[in-house]
Formats: structure tokens, C-alpha cells, sequence
């Protein structure tokens, strides 16, 4: 396999420390070839789960095959926010190169991936421990907070809902006191537990008649009438192909992924349980999911256990040591931002790879020039969500069916690859370079 990052990367060890993983239900078999099916699905995360749901609803075969564990990558070990987003382009962005009738279906697809995700868990009874009324956007400079005031009425005209502006004065009486100069909250979304999230999904998959594997890893997929996919335990063979791996993808399998996607690090830390004086002495008591206007941005939530989750994007190198210095930083950054827990006790540390694509776009369509074979991937990390949804269109494309549900045009166009190619990890350090300095 060709990945991008070092070995570390990929192991058990940059997950060790996540929170969700006592939720992570038992180890399924692994397969055990040679057999077939109708359609075969590579990643058993959010996307490549919700495929095999719908999938196996509507009465095809399908066969998953997961290389660790089911939610081994970001799926399991992400900050639990279903919300709005999958990609990087502003309104006037997705108006100019996709028209203004196609914007409208891109931000209505956003609100379908939330309620989706909504409508799963109450189908299904997965208790994954939701709270948080929407998402609320937190400015870390006056110039973002006047970027806001703007920003209001297209929120409003995009989404259909009605955001609510919050004043600086305003914060403390919400229980969300910090360093900044006010917010705004979207009332679409909700927070969740992944871990819990993820095992409901591959729950009720097998349940509607989905074969799921642990320990199966995709060495090599043929094309012939079909796909042949290679396993240490034997082939796969399969008339149709989901590909769900988005950043722990290879670029070899298939080839044409080689360059088209770009893993990005995201690292988290969760304090314990904080008692009430501590929630006090900060001044943090809202359970709403939020974040920063950085363009490296902190993203954070009070658990219902009153632990408090933090977490950053960032690192371009996955070495032990690579990760330990980040995880210096994003303590630093946790201390200046919440200075009354400075010496709060944080037991749980964890990173994974999120995925973004060079149109800026999340991709989910048809593989060109391999006929049959469909693809999911880049949420530019906010796959709870869109990862999700990408599963339930890929599950209708794979049947040659046009999705009931929005599709936005920019789905369907396959990614650029990226300068560089295998080397192409070093712009994310210059990236990253330019942007805390625009952070600052």
C-alpha cells in the first residue's frame, strides 16, 4: 500500500488514548475467501456503513470488508459534531462555478446529511448521547465578528433557518465565556458520541442483511466483469465496488486515487469530569458544540459527563515525537483559551486523519474509467454528517439509480489531483505555515 504519512500513522497508536473506544463493540470475523457478492464495499466507517444499510434495505447483496476494525479511522475516533459542512467553498464560490440553482441543492444536501443522521438514530434506537441545540460559531477577533454580523442574512437565505447573533455581552449569560468578541449559532445539528454512532450504523446493517469483516484488508482490487477484490484470506469477487477509505486511503488501490486526496491530522484531548466549581470558576456551562473563526481552528463541547472535549487540526508529520510536540501545542492553546483548567487533568489524547480534495468539494460518484466502481470521500472533516449521506448516495448510484435525495452537481466531479504527488503532504506544511499566521 502507498500511503502518505509515516507508518505511525496507520498503527493502533495515535488512537490508543480515544474516548470512544470502550464503545467500540466487539470484533466481528474476519473474511474468509474465496466468495462473491452483489456489491462489494471497501472502509467501514460512516460512509462505507451507511451504503451497506441502505444497501442491504433495499435487498442487494453486500459485502464490507474493514481493514482494523469497524470505526478504526475517523469514524471512531472524531469529536462527535453533526453539522453543516463537507466542504471549503463559499456561497458566491459554488454559485459562480455551479449556478445558483446548484448552490441551493449543495447547502440543501448539508441539511439532508443532518437530518439523516437524525433519522437513523431515532429508527434505529442508537443511543449515542446527543445534546447540543445546533452549532454555534465563535469569533476570535472583532474583524470575524463584524464577518459575522455580514454573514447572517446569507445563513439564513442558504439554510432556511434563523441564526442567532450573540453580542460579546451576550456569552457569559450562555455559559460560553472565553477569549472571544461574540458568535453566531445555526440551529441545524447536534452532537453526538461517534463511538456509539458508528456501532448502531454497523448494527443495523447486519441486521438488514449486510455481511460486515474486521481484519480484512484490500491489498489489491482487478478489474474483470466485475472486481476482484485481493485479501490475505483470499478473493472477493464483486459486480459492483463502493470505495469508502477517505484519508486512510492508498494510492495505489485503485490508481486512480493516486494525488486526488490529501489526509490531514486532527487531534483531540478530553479533560475529566469537571465539578461544578470548575464549570463555574471558567464560566463554561452550555453544552453546545462550537468553534473558532480560525482558519486552523479549535473545535470543542462539553460532554454530558462534564468532561470537556477540545481539539485542533494540524501536523504534518505522524512520528511518536511529531505527535507528542503537537500534543504541547494543542495544550498550550487549551490553557491560554480556558485559563481556569489550566490545571485540570486531561487523561485522553487521540489523532486521525481527516480528508480534504483539491476542488474543495466532497467527492461521490463513479470512478472514471473503471465502470462500476463508486467512490466517497473528502468531508474536509466533517464527515458525521456528510460521510453519512455520501453512504446513502453512493447506495443508489451503485444501482445505476438517480438519488431521491439532493445530490449537488459538485459531488459528481471527480477530484484534481493534487501538485507534487506523493510528496504532495509538504504544501500542508506550508499551508498550515501561512494560515497561523493569518491566525494571529
Amino acid at each position: 500500500m502507498r500511503r502518505l504519512y509515516e507508518a505511525h500513522a496507520y498503527s493502533d497508536a495515535p488512537r490508543a488514548g480515544c474516548l470512544w473506544n470502550a464503545d467500540a463493540g466487539p470484533p466481528r470475523a474476519a473474511f474468509d475467501g474465496p466468495q462473491s457478492t452483489e456489491v462489494a464495499v471497501i472502509g467501514g466507517g460512516f460512509t462505507g456503513l451507511s451504503a451497506a444499510l441502505h444497501l442491504a434495505e433495499a435487498g442487494t447483496e453486500v459485502t464490507l470488508l474493514e481493514a482494523k476494525h469497524i470505526g478504526w479511522g475517523a469514524s471512531g475516533r472524531n469529536g462527535g459534531f453533526c453539522c453543516l459542512g463537507g466542504g471549503m467553498l463559499s456561497n458566491p464560490q459554488l454559485a459562480r462555478r455551479f449556478g445558483q440553482d446548484a448552490l441551493a441543492v449543495y447547502r440543501a444536501a448539508e441539511k439532508a446529511a443532518v437530518a439523516l443522521v437524525a433519522e437513523r438514530l431515532a429508527r434505529h434506537g442508537i443511543d449515542a448521547d446527543t445534546h447540543s441545540d445546533g452549532e454555534t460559531l465563535l469569533a476570535h477577533t472583532p474583524r470575524h465578528m463584524a464577518a459575522l454580523r455580514r454573514e447572517l442574512p446569507h445563513v439564513a437565505e442558504a439554510y432556511g433557518v434563523t441564526p442567532v447573533l450573540h453580542e460579546p455581552a451576550d456569552l457569559a449569560a450562555l455559559g460560553i465565556s472565553g477569549p472571544f468578541h461574540g458568535g453566531m449559532t445555526i440551529p441545524l445539528g447536534f452532537a453526538l458520541n461517534p463511538g456509539k454512532y458508528v456501532v448502531g450504523l454497523a448494527t443495523a446493517a447486519e441486521a438488514a442483511g449486510a455481511r460486515l469483516h474486521d481484519a480484512s484488508p484490500v491489498t489489491a482490487i482487478t478489474r474483470n466483469n466485475g472486481f476482484t477484490l485481493t485479501t490475505p484470506t483470499g478473493p472477493l469477487t464483486a459486480k459492483r465496488l463502493v470505495l469508502a477509505t477517505n484519508g486512510y486511503s492508498s494510492d495505489d488501490i485503485p490508481g486512480w486515487l493516486r494525488a486526488r486526496y490529501m489526509p490531514l491530522q486532527s487531534n483531540i484531548l478530553v479533560t475529566r469530569p469537571l465539578t461544578e466549581g470548575e464549570l463555574a470558576a471558567q464560566g463554561w456551562t452550555s453544552r453546545q458544540m462550537a468553534y473558532d473563526t480560525r482558519n486552523l481552528l479549535h473545535y470543542f463541547r462539553l460532554l454530558p459527563d462534564n468532561r470537556f472535549l477540545f481539539g485542533m487540526r494540524g501536523g504534518s508529520f505522524a512520528t511518536p515525537g511529531a505527535n507528542a510536540r503537537f500534543r504541547g501545542r494543542i495544550e498550550a492553546d487549551f490553557e491560554a483559551m480556558f485559563p481556569a483548567w489550566a490545571e485540570v487533568e486531561r487523561p485522553n489524547f487521540w489523532s486521525g486523519l481527516v480528508c480534504l480534495s483539491r476542488n474543495r468539494t466532497p467527492f461521490v460518484g463513479a470512478i472514471p474509467e473503471m465502470p462500476g466502481a463508486f467512490a466517497g470521500l473528502a468531508f474536509h472533516g466533517n464527515g458525521v454528517a456528510m460521510g453519512s449521506y455520501a453512504g446513502r448516495l453512493l447506495a443508489d448510484l451503485v444501482r445505476d439509480r438517480q438519488p431521491e435525495a439532493p445530490y449537488p452537481a459538485a459531488f459528481a466531479i471527480p477530484p484534481r489531483r493534487f501538485p507534487l504527488g506523493r510528496h504532495r503532504r509538504a504544501l500542508l506544511a506550508v499551508a498550515t505555515g501561512a494560515l497561523s499566521l493569518l491566525d494571529r
